[in-house]
């Protein structure tokens, strides 16, 4: 794939995952704020409806206890009557007479740290109040007051004249009672739980009544004003519809509770946003590597061709050569020119066997018979395929073998095929003479077996791809070592295959050293 085409993919790629992150992100947080904004109207209506309730039920009380006092006959100065209007009907004047014998009730907003019964956060001054009011008999019903149950019906379903001036004198009267004796804190939690109930909210609250902003008496054990999610609607309107009383609530687990709402659907969106994200990481790593073997193929065939171009052109030299009739009658020539021709095909022959031996093990299609043997003996037999290569550049190989043990299951073959390989990249790989040192150590159930060279030695970057296949180090346009690239490759392979492990240690400039471990036949 042409690389201008392959960047451009992988960046549509990015830009589209990236989008679907984001619009998951927007519809998550959108349909968390759809359910802040249905939580708040919930609670909202539960307040106003609690409001309601309790003021309605204020109202009802104060008929019912209106209707009994005149039932009663008591004079309206008794102080049995403190705090209620009286309605009485003159049937002689067709007149209703309004009675008020009450205390009223002056709030100074000063802090309170004792108890007097009145709110905690205010002090009251009482004040007598009498007043007499007079009403023709056409605002009320003339037997209005005549029981006390027709009473109260009669008072609940007057003319909308009649009952917006009763209501507006209650108002106006009611006011002035302490908010504790209006209602109480289990009115409320019990009104509100039973609405918001109705809406699916189950969770803790904590309310209060607040009078111009300084807390009553009226209020939850916990409740906290400092918290940024109150709500507040306003309590015992007058008879302007104006109160300075307002209910406050909030919900300590308001966000778990919202969050709780929309977490299933939240977990679902991110496991297919993981799943997406994991699915296109595979897909983006594997376009890579794919990319890196088709490159590293394009350079094995490369270094194939050359590898095999050599030989070829000599055996083409060689038959050039017989064909020449002064050669031809040469015997000793003929021979020598033949032979070259078998060894360059030998040659050939065994680079092909290579690859095969490395598309069997890749696909785990070779079966390797293991015997007992002495890696001692292993190590022995293939210092001698090289050992004539290092000589003629007046390099050496030490051995150290300071291992105890060192009987291991393995392939004579393809083992001795291992340390050849590893050799022979110590002898190509030293720019001077070079100079291999052989250790083996004992670690255990293990033997170690080191190979170290003073040669070019390699990065980090390379120490981790250089058992990969077709991998060679990139040294531009320069190819002043042969090979292809499958050699470490089929060392760790067959490594592998004799349950063993080979790693490396290198420094640029200082060699490296390439460590076997085996475990031992005990």
């Amino acid at each position: 794939m042409n690389k201008k085409l392959f960047t451009l993919l992988v960046i549509l790629m990015s830009l589209s995952l990236i989008g679907i992150i984001f619009v998951q992100a927007y519809f998550i947080n959108n349909s968390l704020e759809t359910k802040e904004d249905q939580f708040s109207f919930n609670v909202k209506k539960a307040l106003n409806y609690t409001t309601s309730q309790i003021a309605d039920n204020e109202y009802k009380k104060y008929v019912k206890a209106l209707n009994k006092i005149i039932s009663d006959g008591i004079e309206p100065d008794t102080t049995a009557i403190r705090n209620i209007t009286i309605y009485k009907q003159d049937n002689l004047t067709n007149q209703i007479i309004v009675y008020n014998t009450g205390i009223l009730e002056e709030n100074f907003k000063v802090p309170s740290l004792i108890d007097l019964n009145v709110d905690s956060l205010g002090l009251s001054n009482f004040i007598g109040k009498s007043t007499t009011k007079i009403y023709e008999n056409n605002v009320f019903a003339g037997d209005m007051f005549s029981s006390n149950e027709q009473s109260f019906e009669k008072v609940l379903n007057m003319d909308k004249l009649q009952k917006a001036t009763f209501e507006t004198q209650y108002k106006s009267e009611i006011k002035n009672t302490p908010i504790h004796h209006r209602v109480t804190v289990s009115d409320i939690k019990k009104l509100l739980s039973k609405k918001l109930l109705e809406d699916s909210i189950d969770i803790d609250f904590e309310f209060a009544i607040y009078h111009n902003n300084i807390g009553t008496r009226i209020q939850s054990e916990n409740f906290d004003q400092s918290l940024s999610s109150i709500l507040t609607a306003p309590i015992f309107l007058d008879e302007n519809d104006e109160s300075d009383f307002r209910l406050l609530i909030n919900f300590p687990e308001r966000k778990k509770f919202i969050l709780s709402s929309i977490i299933g659907v939240t977990l679902l969106s991110m496991l297919f946003t993981i799943i997406i994200i994991i699915a296109y990481t595979s897909a983006l790593y594997q376009l890579i590597k794919q990319r890196k073997i088709s490159q590293m193929k394009s350079d094995f065939i490369n270094n194939m061709t050359h590898e095999f171009k050599t030989p070829i052109a000599t055996i083409n030299l060689a038959l050039d050569a017989i064909k020449n009739p002064k050669i031809l009658s040469d015997n000793v020539k003929v021979v020598r020119y033949l032979q070259m021709i078998k060894e360059e095909n030998k040659r050939m022959n065994a680079q092909v066997e290579n690859v095969l031996r490395i598309s069997q093990l890749q696909k785990k299609q070779l079966n390797i018979s293991k015997d007992r043997y002495e890696l001692h003996d292993l190590i022995y037999d293939a210092i001698t395929h090289v050992e004539l290569i290092v000589e003629n550049r007046a390099g050496y190989i030490k051995t150290h073998l300071n291992a105890i043990k060192s009987s291991v299951l393995a392939n004579d073959t393809y083992f001795t095929n291992v340390i050849v390989n590893v050799l022979d990249n110590a002898v190509k790989y030293s720019e001077d003479a070079p100079k291999i040192d052989i250790y083996t150590e004992n670690a255990g159930n293990n033997i170690l077996l080191s190979i170290k060279d003073q040669g070019k030695g390699m990065n980090k970057a390379v120490q981790k791809r250089i058992f990969e296949e077709f991998y060679r180090e990139y040294t531009g346009d320069v190819h002043n070592i042969k090979g292809h690239g499958l050699g470490l490759s089929n060392v760790k392979r067959i490594v592998e295959n004799h349950q063993g492990t080979v790693s490396v240690e290198s420094e640029k400039g200082k060699g490296s050293t390439f460590i076997i471990k085996l475990p031992l036949i005990t």
